[in-house]
């Protein structure tokens, strides 16, 4: 699976922050159910890594790591199960592992440096963050423009509401979102109601 078809398996990539490994398969489970399959784990929490250990094992769910930092969580992060990468930044030597690992990676960028370099190392495909305070939608527009060849997932600030006015950009393959998994012990049927909302959200 290449990093587009992970971005397209959904309008929304769940960015989950888990502080239970408890609450990791009845997350992923409601998360599939409701028709959200890739999920981003960001490595925030001493558990996340056996997080993406548990979720990996839930049928239909594509477990990704984010907050990925350096060429040390790239091997931790190959090392849990994890299927694709996600970062908050571009450096030279996070893109040399992520690359050399042949996970699907979406790395941060905020720039058009930041793309430009990115683009320079065969990289396409991008995480804008944070996006609503580097200038939300306008400013991606402007930045794609001239950048063509960037596709893009927009995270850090949009919401259920702002979702779809994101998603209505070409560049825009789908959006990260923190919203769908509210803080705490995990309400399933919740979770599967929010999910089922973000999968409607692009047709």
């Amino acid at each position: 699976m290449n990093v587009e078809q992970v971005m397209t398996l959904a309008p929304v990539i769940p960015v989950l922050v888990v502080h239970d490994v408890a609450h990791a398969r009845p997350i992923a489970e409601a998360l599939v159910e409701g028709g959200l399959p890739a999920l981003e784990v960001t490595l925030r929490t001493p558990c996340a890594l056996d997080v993406i250990r548990e979720m990996a094992k839930v049928e239909g769910a594509v477990v990704g790591a984010g907050t990925v930092l350096n060429p040390d969580d790239v091997r931790a992060s190959v090392d849990a199960g994890a299927r694709f990468l996600v970062s908050p930044g571009l450096t030279e030597p996070l893109a040399n592992a992520a690359i050399a690992s042949q996970l699907p990676f979406l790395p941060g960028t905020a720039n058009a440096g930041d793309i430009m370099r990115g683009l320079d190392m065969g990289l396409t495909h991008f995480k804008f963050f944070p996006a609503m305070t580097n200038g939300g939608i306008p400013a991606l527009k402007a930045l794609a423009a001239p950048l063509f060849a960037a596709r893009f997932c927009p995270t850090g600030g949009i919401t259920e509401q702002t979702a779809a006015d994101w998603l209505a950009l070409d560049a825009v393959l789908c959006v990260g979102g923190s919203w769908v998994v509210p803080a705490g012990t995990p309400d399933v049927a919740e979770i599967v109601k929010r999910a089922r909302a973000a999968a409607a959200l692009r047709g």
